[in-house]
């Protein structure tokens, strides 16, 4: 989860984009067809939680959207009829938005307190965190790789290639407090405590104050665009940056998830739906441009937000998600599987670091109670490129 605006729009930051709205709610979405594979099957209304506020990283979803999309900038939402390929499912579909729209609560604990919503994006290390009081069970993982990052600008460290080659110059980490994973790095020794600093809050300003000098967390699907392109005033960097998950750290980003004990009742349901998202991700990402119009115009319609999405952004996360195999098939040619082993090994890693912070997992965790293939059909992957 997003703890904090990635990056915020202090005097910094232009932005070239016409909104579309002035906020609030746009026209109500046209009736759903009651016939149809979904209708009677799965809830009138899929409501789907987001971590964050729309961003290429739910193309899957936004692909799902049919017509004339309703825009809710008040309660933070999009609602259309749910489609497969264009063709009506006969239910709804609800995408909410999640970081500041729900108090930057984590999405597991926003699907206990509303029971309204049918499937939320939780991490693997959030479930993992949350296994003993709040689980989740993930049914599909629409991204292959976390977005998840540290950048540095190429010019100021022209020899680092890797995180762990931070760690030996002492170049100062900013990253957010919240992020599990760099406890991770810390204990593996690719960094370490002196040189990071939780205090990030997403401002580029003390990037643009050290020219560069410092090292962020972020995402591979942003902020090396917007540094690049979106800080005004003359501002670009050439940033170089590595996966965390290229360090050990394999979860799954923004897995498609359920509460665990509605996992049996929500059964038939997803085994129609699951399919339908698996190939919303491969026609997103083999033709991104109209879905992303969705996504900024999304955006644009919450008036008073903190969060901007030009569409060069989105451009630029949709193709970065193909080309570092932030979504793929894997080791395999399915589009959102998981692999257990990865699974095993992320429970392996933070079992230790929540048991160091009085927050202990479930007692015998296993990757079977985290994550199930049960509903993905092994025949949709992306084609080979």
């Amino acid at each position: 989860m997003r703890m904090f605006p990635r990056w915020l729009a202090a005097g910094l930051t232009v932005l070239t984009v016409t909104a579309c709205s002035t906020g609030g709610t746009s026209a109500a979405p046209p009736a759903t067809t009651a016939a149809g594979p979904l209708a009677g099957v799965c809830p009138a209304t899929v409501v789907v939680q987001t971590d964050w506020f729309p961003e290429a990283e739910y193309g899957a979803y936004f692909q799902m959207l049919g017509e004339n999309p309703a825009f809710d900038g008040d309660t933070k939402k999009v609602t259309a009829p749910l489609v497969d390929g264009g063709t009506p499912t006969g239910v709804q579909l609800e995408i909410r938005f999640g970081g500041p729209a729900i108090g930057y609560q984590q999405v597991s604990a926003q699907l206990y307190a509303d029971k309204t919503i049918t499937l939320g994006l939780v991490s693997t290390d959030e479930a993992i965190q949350n296994s003993a009081e709040l689980a989740t069970v993930a049914v599909a993982a629409p991204l292959e790789t976390s977005p998840q990052m540290i950048m540095w600008d190429r010019a100021r460290h022209p020899d680092v290639r890797t995180i762990a080659d931070l760690g030996t110059t002492g170049t100062p980490v900013l990253y957010y407090q919240a992020d599990t994973y760099m406890q991770y790095l810390l204990a593996a020794g690719l960094l370490h405590a002196e040189q990071v600093d939780g205090s990030y809050d997403g401002s580029p300003s003390r990037w643009v104050t050290s020219g560069g000098d410092v090292a962020e967390a972020g995402f591979a699907t942003s902020e090396p665009y917007i540094y690049g392109n979106e800080l005004g005033e003359g501002r670009s960097y050439d940033v170089d940056l590595q996966l965390v998950a290229d360090t050990g750290y394999p979860m799954y980003g923004q897995a498609l998830s359920v509460r665990a004990a509605d996992k049996d009742a929500l059964a038939p349901c997803l085994a129609k739906l699951v399919p339908i998202v698996q190939r919303a991700q491969v026609a997103y990402l083999t033709d991104p441009a109209p879905t992303n119009g969705v996504i900024v115009s999304a955006v644009q319609a919450d008036a008073g937000s903190v969060w901007s999405y030009s569409p060069g952004l989105a451009e630029f996360a949709a193709r970065a998600m193909r080309e570092r195999g932030i979504v793929g098939n894997g080791p395999d040619a399915t589009l959102g599987n998981f692999d257990t082993a990865r699974v095993a090994h992320m429970i392996e890693v933070l079992g230790p670091v929540f048991a160091g912070q009085n927050k202990p997992i479930k007692a015998g965790l296993a990757p079977e109670q985290l994550v199930t293939n049960e509903f993905v059909d092994p025949s949709i992957g992306l084609p080979a490129s």
